[in-house]
């Protein structure tokens, strides 16, 4: 069946080569917000893709890839839908790279992407609670649910001999998701949860919160917050009260202002982001060179989720979102020839001759239960004030 529905897309792109156009993608991250120094890097990761697809002139009949930027500000749902909706009805995108917070992704999806049936790829939208959400087979994620970063969290601490922890969580859907799976899991390996509260982002002072924190008690204080908010408070206060000098950070706080701004006050402190050691990672490294952060949360995913879509709309023969969302899983996975970054245009080629390919990317793409990734976590540790990749799991 794969090879009949290939060959037909073939047979469509044929027929269409003369009909080259511009393609437009939405690009839609919080470049405002609490993850502002990361969405700058994850952009570019999803435009390089866009260059890289356009530049092969096998796209599509030699159409052109243009990516069009809207602000997801990360928490604020109603702007986030409001960009989502302008990148459809005034910019006339075909897919949408995005978004990237979980309760914002949540909002476009229901509010934008459904009614308008419109395909999204998320990069970095990692609540568990996703992964039951009514899309219509319309939303797909390049970096794996919280649900599994738990899982991996609970053995790194248990492993590093941690049997007790406080645990804070941003008062969203991110963070609670988080703060729930990881008790769980946390609780069922033999560990101790003496205290899981919600801050807030905005805050000029987190000193109540931390003192509750505090007097809970814990070995490590376990703050699935954001690097460029609350969650920075939080830290920052437990380091000027002497409340916790150990922490442990899901993807949120990882990133250059993490060490940026508490540097070796926070040594000997742990944590994990999505990523892998696979050669698709060492070849993404290669092509990005200087051009933006690469060790930066989720460029690698960004890259991928730009990739996926195009690919897909390319075993489809069309760019229209209702014909190219059944193939994204397609193109995924096995079978297939193996495609890595900067082997878009191979791809592009196999897929215009009806061939099968197997999407490896960045982050040695794997997509399962509709649309989920499976991913695999980079570990850190923070040693002399640095972030320091102690292993992948």
């Amino acid at each position: 069946m794969k090879k009949l529905l290939l060959a037909t897309a073939a047979t469509a792109l044929v027929a269409g080569a003369a009909q080259a156009e511009e393609v437009k993608l939405g690009v839609i991250l919080g470049f405002t917000g609490p993850i502002e120094s990361l969405t700058p890097h994850m952009a570019a990761g999803a435009e390089l893709a866009m260059e890289e697809v356009t530049a092969s002139g096998k796209f599509m009949g030699g159409s052109s890839v243009t990516a069009v930027r809207a602000d997801s500000t990360c928490v604020d749902a109603a702007a986030a839908t409001a960009a989502a909706e302008r990148l459809i009805t005034a910019e006339g995108v075909k897919g949408i790279m995005g978004a990237d917070c979980s309760g914002v992704t949540g909002a476009v999806l229901a509010n934008v992407a459904v009614p308008n049936g419109m395909v999204m790829i998320s990069p970095s939208a990692t609540s568990p609670g996703l992964t039951s959400a009514e899309d219509n087979g319309l939303f797909f994620r390049t970096a794996p649910s919280d649900a599994r970063q738990s899982a991996v969290m609970s053995q790194i601490l248990m492993e590093g001999g941690v049997k007790s922890v406080a645990v804070t969580y941003t008062n969203n859907d991110y963070g609670k998701g988080m703060a729930d799976a990881f008790k769980a899991e946390f609780e069922a390996a033999g560990g101790e949860v003496t205290i899981v509260a919600a801050h807030e982002d905005g805050k000029a002072d987190y000193t109540a919160e931390v003192g509750a924190l505090a007097s809970a008690g814990g070995e490590v204080l376990v703050v699935a917050g954001y690097v460029d908010q609350g969650g920075a408070g939080i830290v920052r206060s437990a380091l000027d009260t002497g409340a916790f000098d150990m922490f442990h950070f899901p993807d949120g706080m990882i990133g250059s202002n993490l060490t940026a701004n508490f540097g070796a006050d926070i040594n000997g402190s742990t944590g994990q982001v999505p990523g892998t050691d696979s050669p698709g990672a060492a070849t993404f490294a290669e092509m990005v060179g200087d051009k933006f952060d690469v060790t930066s949360p989720y460029t690698g995913e960004s890259y991928d989720a730009a990739a996926l879509l195009m690919l897909a709309m390319q075993a489809a023969g069309s760019t229209e979102p209702g014909d190219y969302a059944g193939k994204i899983e397609m193109v995924a996975n096995a079978p297939g020839e193996k495609i890595y970054p900067g082997e878009l245009a191979k791809g592009l080629e196999i897929l215009a001759g009806g061939g099968d390919i197997d999407y490896v990317g960045a982050t040695a793409v794997e997509l399962i239960n509709g649309g989920e990734a499976s991913g695999s976590y980079r570990q850190i540790k923070i040693e002399n004030g640095e972030q320091v990749t102690v292993g992948y799991r």
